[in-house]
């Protein structure tokens, strides 16, 4: 079988990516049904990758889905640790860097949890970790 590289070096086609992805797109449905506005998905850049850039009543909010079909080591939500806080600071922060216009904006990082890949086992967490002079 043959694999398609894709540019930011994930293998293109595999059942885990195809899962990923759904679970954003879930994610991506259910925050545009509670108002949001979709700006960008899979945001990447040298830093990291943001999965989804998105408006909210004049915020911009960073939005990162985690699924975890099993929970033995850290819950979806649990699982964005400093490490992966810390990337998608940096990453947040190149994207309003290249986006001027969307510098005055507040902003805030939300964490989007899914234990199934079903909407019933969608949890939003606004605000989800400490950004102070971020």
């Amino acid at each position: 079988m043959n694999w398609i590289r894709k540019p930011w070096g994930k293998l293109a086609g595999t059942a885990r990516s195809r899962t990923g992805e759904h679970a954003e797109n879930l994610a991506e449905r259910f925050l545009l049904r509670q108002g949001l506005k979709l700006m960008h998905r899979n945001y990447r850049c040298r830093w990291g990758e943001v999965d989804r850039v998105m408006e909210d009543s004049g915020t911009l909010v960073f939005v990162e889905v985690r699924l975890r079909t099993r929970q033995d080591f850290a819950s979806p939500e649990g699982s964005v640790d400093a490490r992966k806080q810390d990337k998608l600071i940096r990453t947040a922060r190149y994207f309003i860097a290249r986006h001027p216009h969307l510098s005055n904006m507040p902003a805030r990082f939300d964490v989007v949890a899914l234990t199934d890949v079903g909407e019933s086992s969608i949890r939003w967490f606004r605000n989800a970790f400490d950004t102070t002079g971020w």
